[in-house]
């Protein structure tokens, strides 16, 4: 055994609260190492009568680790635990104080303890959020739909986005257009930035209580989320509390009166007068970027103008929660009263935050519901566009991010393919549609909340900003409309199976070298096996399935089935998608048992 590679710690993401009486537990280990993993557990004032076994699953692998998993639900709240490993004639028990040749004669002294299950502490996103398929819309560029309010210079709809260019998208285009949305079947928006700023993306915010009056009005955004409401789309807004606009009142005020400004603490000034010297400001910024001054949101007057800002839209206009920008670099002293505020208000509301690593220390309950999941865009898009990964190293990606957060949060992460931050996916993909419908599909068949950016439906290409930002493309003779179908069959497929929402995810097929992958989503109504095909010549996979019905839609697909094995004949960039029967184990979960007796796998 490599006792160098085993790792557990009690709380994070290696044993937590899934709701208020079911605990996850999970140790890793190197891959390949162990033939079996049990956890001996009970409560620790009573551990002679309440002492239990589970047999732990092994739930993923990466290249280097498998990591294994049980639930379990303590009598009474309370757990004592520690693991025994198993490996050909070898045995080890882990133990939070070290490792043992024998179980321990006193489980008091050195094993794992989770204290209490607190309701108050148990990490719970809004329930909603595992259902939805969210649509980001750059207001700028999605539809003009009042001329009448179009900023000084508007262009025809159409042209070539520049930094600074402006079309005249605004709120009543969105208004104009929602048919499309329910026709897609999306049921979320995400918003970029429509409060009043100078320019076109609005990530320079000059009035926080004011919708842009390029864009509309705040009525009119009151408008907009209820007729959003009326379609059961929820409506969640984009807030930059990171830093503001140079136009912020109080930043123009600095700028004024210097060190006289009453404002001088709402920012990171390091010497006045206000300048940049070279390209670095004397003032903290977003970046360098001189006109986006960063807040400084351990002062309190700051604070309360923020968060009243987070009530605000939630009590006037009904709004459903917020995406944080630059979440990472404001402290988290501040995003917990951020939390406190806005789920005092309205409880499931959503608090989404930009952050493109690794993000545990913002989801403990405490601070956001979920992050923007950028590891597994990079995933994705180093598999099926890039070609930078094979099926083994896609496996390994998408696995190590699996384990590295609580199941809770999985369930609710923000998965994207494009934004207005990146390349759009047809362009990622370098205008293979094949490769862009498995990439999609496989974001609507994947753990989370799955995002599409506006046009990414219909075929918009584009590099990086400002390209990846042109205007919505509302002519149906110049669209995709096939590819369009595609997504409104993908995106109704996830709607109508919740095994494909919350249920199990795991890899069947991920060889080293292929372009290939099986995977599997499964609850205890439904299983679906989902093949895969990246490569520019056809092949041939096999997997084990007694029955099946095909739910795709590429034609050129040929399946067959002999002996419980399926062979599955894809063209180059082809999928399928099978519904095949619940395994016994998915069926049922796992019952604990007396200490002696080895229980069977549980459904993790």
């Amino acid at each position: 055994m490599n006792i160098h590679a085993i790792y557990h710690r009690a709380k994070q993401n290696w044993s937590y609260a899934y709701d208020n009486k079911t605990l996850h537990i999970r140790i890793r280990t190197q891959k390949g190492d162990m033939d079996r993993v049990e956890l001996f557990c009970g409560d620790k004032y009573d551990w002679p009568n309440t002492n239990q076994q589970y047999a732990m699953k092994l739930w993923l692998s990466d290249n280097l680790f498998d990591y294994w998993e049980v639930e379990v639900e303590p009598p009474f709240r309370r757990l004592v635990y520690y693991f025994g490993l198993h490996a050909g004639d070898e045995t080890l028990y882990v133990m939070e104080k070290g490792f043992l040749k024998q179980p321990p004669e006193n489980v008091h002294y050195g094993a794992f303890d989770f204290p209490y299950i607190n309701p108050v502490e148990v990490f719970t996103p809004p329930a909603w959020v595992k259902d939805a398929v969210f649509y980001q819309i750059f207001p700028e560029r999605f539809a003009n739909g009042d001329p009448s309010i179009n900023p000084e210079g508007t262009l025809p709809w159409g042209g070539e986005p520049t930094p600074k260019n402006f079309f005249g998208g605004d709120l009543q285009g969105v208004i104009d257009h929602l048919d499309h949305l329910t026709e897609l079947g999306v049921n979320a928006i995400y918003f970029n930035p429509l409060f009043q700023a100078t320019t076109n993306h609005r990530y320079d915010t000059s009035d926080y209580l004011k919708v842009d009056p390029t864009l509309g009005t705040n009525e009119k955004l009151k408008e907009l989320v209820e007729k959003c409401h009326e379609r059961g789309i929820r409506v969640v807004l984009d807030a930059v509390f990171n830093h503001c606009g140079k136009l912020f009142a109080p930043f123009v005020d600095v700028l004024e009166n210097g060190e006289k400004s009453k404002y001088k603490d709402w920012f990171h000034v390091r010497e006045f007068p206000l300048t940049v010297n070279g390209y670095i400001p004397t003032y903290e910024t977003f970046g360098f970027e001189p006109i986006m001054p960063k807040l400084n949101t351990e002062n309190a007057e700051v604070k309360e103008y923020l968060l009243k800002v987070a009530r605000y839209w939630i009590e006037e206009v009904g709004i459903d929660g917020w995406r944080l920008d630059v979440a990472n670099e404001v402290d988290h002293h501040f995003w917990r009263e951020f939390r406190q505020t806005v789920k005092g208000i309205n409880q499931d509301a959503y608090i989404l935050g930009e952050i493109m690593h690794d993000s545990l220390p913002w989801l403990q309950g405490d601070q956001f519901d979920a992050v923007m999941n950028y590891p597994f865009t990079n995933a994705v898009f180093d598999f099926f566009a890039r070609d930078e990964l094979d099926a083994a190293g896609f496996s390994s990606a998408i696995c190590t991010q699996l384990a590295s957060y609580q199941r809770q949060v999985n369930e609710v992460s923000f998965n994207l393919l494009g934004s207005h931050d990146t390349s759009r996916l047809m362009t990622a993909c370098n205008d293979n549609e094949g490769l862009v419908k498995l990439s999609t599909l496989f974001k609507l068949t994947y753990p989370g909340s799955p995002c599409i950016y506006y046009g990414d439906e219909i075929g918009l290409d584009g590099e990086n900003d400002p390209y990846c930002r042109k205007c919505m493309e509302w002519d149906r003779e110049k669209r995709n409309e096939s590819l369009f179908d595609f997504f409104k069959w993908a995106v109704a497929l996830r709607k109508n199976n919740s095994a494909l929402r919350t249920g199990s995810f795991s890899f069947i097929q991920a060889e080293e070298g292929s372009d290939q992958i099986i995977y599997e989503r499964a609850d205890s109504k439904d299983r679906f096996i989902i093949l895969m095909n990246r490569g520019s010549e056809p092949a041939t996979l096999v997997t084990g399935a007694e029955s099946f019905t095909r739910i795709d839609t590429n034609t050129s697909t040929s399946v067959s089935l002999v002996d419980g094995k399926v062979s599955v004949t894809l063209p180059a960039y082809g999928y399928a998608v099978l519904r095949t029967d619940v395994t016994p184990e998915q069926k049922q979960s796992q019952a604990a048992v007396p200490t002696g007796t080895a229980a069977a796998s549980v459904s993790a």
